[in-house]
């Protein structure tokens, strides 16, 4: 059998994606791309997010509320938002955090909405995708500030360096990788992937955006890319496509709790 990969973070019911959904995950599919994470990113995304998952058994969701859309979040909207993550098929909470590159929020906003969805997420104890641009700092000390020391944490689409990859493994904490890694400028990002230990490896698509090479000029990004970065990343930590797919797909079974405790070894989607 091929290998499989397992997208962590893509956006199916966002922008250009929403209306062809079904193809992309069709197409996500033959490429070998069976297990896909969608993201919510606002509470009217909900729902549609649901839908597709009741529709594709190799998709879960996850949902939160994004740092570019806190301004307009209400405590109406976090309700929901908790309510939800209640609901089958949802396998995370987040993206939430703190985006200090667009600042498209007030960053005391973008705080107490993170802060509030941590309170939230920890009744329910689904593992947290962080959004976290320019504010490491402050996302760490707002994590560990509500008790998510050890707690699974993954910090979605990591474009930091290795010594602050090195920072949030010490938390306990995860870090995923997009198509960024194969860009020309990508330095530090690039060996942040190289050094992370094999069995805290993720990766994802994170799209519509970042394609990868070399299908960078190709817009929307699509789940059935993600094989472009893995194969790239294998290259790049000397090892194999396959052992590298192999790996990451079980590392995100794991870190997502999907594995059927009654029976080990087996995957529930």
């Amino acid at each position: 059998m091929p290998a499989q990969l397992f997208d962590t973070h893509c956006h199916l019911t966002f922008g250009d994606l929403r209306p062809q959904c079904e193809r992309v995950i069709a197409d996500a599919v033959r490429a070998g791309v069976s297990r896909m994470i969608t993201v919510a990113v606002r509470t009217d995304e909900l729902e549609a997010a649901l839908a597709v998952r009741k529709i594709n058994s190799g998709v879960r969701v996850s949902a939160g509320i994004h740092p570019h859309e806190a301004s307009g979040a209400s405590e109406e909207d976090l309700g929901r938002l908790a309510r939800f993550w209640r609901e089958p098929g949802v396998a995370a909470a987040g993206e939430m955090g703190l985006d200090y590159h667009y600042d498209f929020s007030p960053r005391e906003v973008q705080q107490s909405v993170f802060r509030r969805q941590l309170d939230l997420a920890a009744e329910v104890g689904l593992p947290v995708v962080v959004h976290c641009r320019e504010a490491q700092e402050e996302a760490v000390r707002i994590l560990l500030g509500h008790g998510y020391g050890g707690k699974p944490v993954v910090f979605h689409c990591f474009s930091g360096s290795a010594e602050e990859a090195a920072e949030l493994r010490a938390h306990g904490w995860w870090t995923s990788f997009t198509g960024m890694i194969t860009f020309k400028n990508a330095g530090p990002v690039r060996r942040a992937c190289a050094e992370t230990p094999a069995d805290q490896l993720m990766f994802e698509t994170d799209a519509p955006y970042l394609s990868p090479e070399p299908v960078r000029g190709i817009r929307p990004n699509e789940p059935q890319y993600l094989a472009h970065t893995v194969r790239f990343a294998a290259a790049l930590r000397g090892q194999s496509f396959e052992s590298l797919a192999e790996a990451t797909t079980a590392n995100a079974v794991r870190f997502f709790r999907l594995s059927d405790t009654r029976c080990p070894g087996c995957v529930t989607f």
